[in-house]
């Protein structure tokens, strides 16, 4: 196995091929040019800033915590983790699958997490080398992403973090445009939230479908409300 050394800031820093090999996929899995479509959901934040409860990069960032650590992001990643253990024990996730579906909080964030999920099992024949059939059930992307994670080899705990990274980031996005917030205000958000994301991933990692959840009660009626609105940008 090739041995990389990188000198930073005058500290030699030793990782394999390997480990940079599962960066890079992960990288790609995950950044907003993977094709699944995320930049067309805003995860019910739009009805939050059309009801004026999100205004700054303060309100934008503690609503973005208690996702991550108390609402759909956090059930999102313990789905992710036993999606990875299952798949990792040969295990099918067609009951986690169904599950995820089953704590979408509205019918929007119902299709967000499908489509997404489907695309992104699509876009994985990328590295199966075979092509969808187009004929499988609609999967939450959670699920989805968790099993592709452990096929591949990806530790769960840098799946997670790279998962929730995401999702805080989309959403970040969409708040730029739409409060707008500009991009340095964007940037210092997800700065702040950084150990937010790392700590909610360390959990997940330790987790069981026990620890399913969720606690915001604004954000899923809000995610209803969006159904409903007059003036759209983004789909959820």
């Amino acid at each position: 196995m090739l041995i990389i050394t990188i000198i930073a800031m005058g500290t030699a820093i030793t990782t394999t091929m390997t480990e940079a090999a599962t960066l890079a996929r992960l990288m790609t899995w995950l950044s907003p040019a993977f094709p699944v479509g995320a930049f067309a959901y805003s995860h019910g934040l739009e009805r939050a800033i059309h009801d004026g409860l999100i205004r700054t990069r303060s309100d934008l960032r503690e609503w973005l915590e208690a996702l991550l650590e108390q609402g759909s992001a956090w059930n999102d990643a313990v789905l992710l983790a036993e999606s990875w253990r299952k798949t990792s024990a040969g295990d099918d996730i067609a009951g986690v699958a169904e599950l995820a579906e089953a704590m979408s909080g509205s019918r929007e964030r119902h299709m967000e997490t499908t489509l997404q999920g489907g695309a992104f099992v699509e876009a994985m024949s990328a590295w199966s080398g075979e092509p969808s059939s187009g004929e499988e059930r609609p999967i939450a992307y959670p699920a989805a992403v968790g099993a592709a994670a452990a096929r591949h080899g990806v530790a769960l705990e840098d799946a997670l973090t790279a998962y929730l990274h995401a999702f805080a980031s989309n959403l970040v996005q969409a708040c730029v445009r739409l409060v707008p917030l500009g991009q340095r205000d964007g940037v210092a958000t997800l700065a702040a939230l950084e150990p937010v994301v790392l700590r909610t991933a360390r959990r997940a990692a330790d987790s069981t479908l026990d620890d399913l959840g969720s606690c915001t009660i604004r954000a899923d009626i809000l995610s209803m409300n969006h159904e409903t609105q007059y003036s759209r940008v983004f789909r959820s």
